[in-house]
């Protein structure tokens, strides 16, 4: 595999409210354009974050000036805040967002995590339409969640089965004062209506003990039908991340293989599963060699390559060492987001930059 051309999505201005570009994602439609979305604001975390869209022709070599096409929901009466945003296509006209909502309203001024409880902000999944190719969009409409989710969390993009299905990916979170344990837990959700309905939630990654949390779980359909799951693993007694670890489904999300080391660590990107099988896995690894790699498979359940490995881009090491997930609001490089292209390369996204000024990246691989 090798890296073929690289380039911006996005550039920061420092002191502005686009000083932040994070959390980036690419969808590639039909006719090959590409449609990124990012959070942008003053800061990683605040008041004032909103989300951002550019669009590509041309293989990523060039985007448009970011838009802001989406309303800014309450929901129960309260402002808030979208703060991560991803695409999905589901026909050649038809689009369904998937975004992540936070609540700014019933702690005023609290950061995402509290850092006494490791609770979370109130938080939502909200939907939006379009049906002109992500020119317009709906109303956001709020995902109907069970209370043991607490503040839901939004690490992957919403997933058409082979059978029509959706499936939308739910990481659960503790209440912002609660100061229990945190039994930790990533469940599916599935919809056979197009989106307007969602059934009961189904484990994908539990640990009862509590010890070792199931952490931004990305995922894929393999043209097969089978799901792969990638976890960003880390274990709570240890204070340490372990390999990132590989589930794979084979009855939609139903039920899942044992955990298994895939041998590469800390955080897993959104796969890119090509038309014949073959998967790219990008990841951060921040503790190591501060780099974003990836590397190609055979199939979303093969080995990766170590031969086939490529750096997409290396940060200078950090003064310290932030644990957990406290660590994501210094940690000024990473969250890629891999997607499949019409000629069978693969487009890689991240952010990259300082704590005052991060931009959006984007590298082209040739498997």
């Amino acid at each position: 595999m090798r890296i073929t051309d690289t380039g911006l999505i996005s550039r920061s201005k420092l002191g502005t409210d686009r000083a932040n570009l994070t959390f980036p994602a690419v969808v590639c439609l039909t006719d090959g354009t590409m449609i990124a979305t990012w959070h942008s604001g003053p800061t990683k975390d605040g008041a004032d974050e909103v989300i951002e869209v550019s669009r590509s022709s041309d293989q990523g070599k060039t985007w448009s000036n970011p838009l802001r096409p989406f309303s800014i929901p309450t929901i129960n009466g309260l402002r808030g805040t979208v703060k991560i945003c991803y695409l999905t296509a589901l026909s050649a006209d038809r689009l369904i967002a998937a975004a992540m909502w936070v609540d700014r309203e019933t702690y005023p001024g609290g950061s995402l995590f509290n850092p006494d409880t490791e609770g979370c902000l109130p938080m939502a999944i909200i939907l939006a339409d379009s049906y002109d190719r992500g020119a317009t969009w709906s109303s956001w409409r709020d995902v109907p969640l069970p209370d043991d989710i607490g503040p839901p969390s939004l690490t992957n993009p919403i997933m058409r089965l082979t059978d029509g299905t959706l499936a939308l990916s739910i990481e659960s979170n503790k209440h912002y004062n609660d100061a229990s344990k945190w039994y930790q837990k990533v469940v599916l959700l599935h919809s056979t209506d197009e989106g307007r309905t969602w059934g009961d939630p189904v484990i994908a990654g539990f640990d009862p003990t509590g010890r070792i949390f199931n952490w931004d779980q990305r995922a894929a359909v393999a043209p097969d039908g089978r799901i792969g799951t990638f976890l960003w693993t880390y274990d709570t007694e240890a204070e340490t991340y372990l390999n990132i670890h590989r589930r794979i489904s084979t009855d939609g999300g139903q039920s899942w293989s044992e955990a298994e080391d895939i041998g590469v660590t800390d955080q897993a990107a959104h796969p890119a599963v090509l038309p014949d099988g073959r998967t790219v896995l990008a990841w951060v690894d921040r503790f190591h060699t501060q780099s974003i790699r990836a590397r190609f498979a055979p199939a979303i359940d093969g080995d990766f390559d170590p031969a086939s490995e490529v750096t997409l881009y290396t940060h200078p090491m950090p003064p310290d060492d932030p644990k957990g997930a406290l660590g994501f609001s210094v940690w000024t490089f990473g969250l890629p987001y891999a997607e499949a292209l019409p000629n069978r390369q693969v487009l890689v996204v991240y952010y990259a930059g300082t704590e005052s000024a991060m931009d959006i990246h984007w590298a082209r691989l040739e498997v």
